[in-house]
């Protein structure tokens, strides 16, 4: 599954992944981020990620772009063993794109544009 992160430039994004537990034990999950661009996408509320029993819950992922090019990442949930049970390790693409630029500021300046 992709994840698509667009917005302007120096700008924020946030998006949702669902995790859903259809099991009857609780899944903990060890979540990393890897890949090219990965300082540029965060997980504000931590790496670890519980999903209670017939449950669900969803991870927020920050982007902020720095660069016009689009950022590249993976999301891996990798499940760490509760109670004798281990969930299915877990990839999402992450792939971001800028469609617009805001202006940090206007800055006026005179100059000459030829002088002797």
């Amino acid at each position: 599954k992709t994840i698509e992160f667009t917005g302007a430039l120096h700008a924020t994004v946030v998006k949702q992944v669902r995790l859903k537990n259809p099991s009857s034990k609780t899944l903990m999950y060890n979540a990393i981020l890897v890949g090219r661009d990965a300082d540029d996408f965060s997980l504000p509320k931590g790496n670890t990620v519980t999903v209670a029993p017939k449950r669900q819950t969803n991870i927020n992922v920050e982007f902020t772009s720095r660069f016009l090019r689009p950022a590249e990442a993976v999301l891996l949930l990798i499940s760490k063993r509760v109670g004798g049970i281990n969930g299915a390790t877990l990839t999402f693409s992450l792939k971001s794109e800028v469609k617009h630029i805001e202006p940090a500021g206007i800055l006026k300046c005179k100059s000459p544009c030829y002088e002797l």
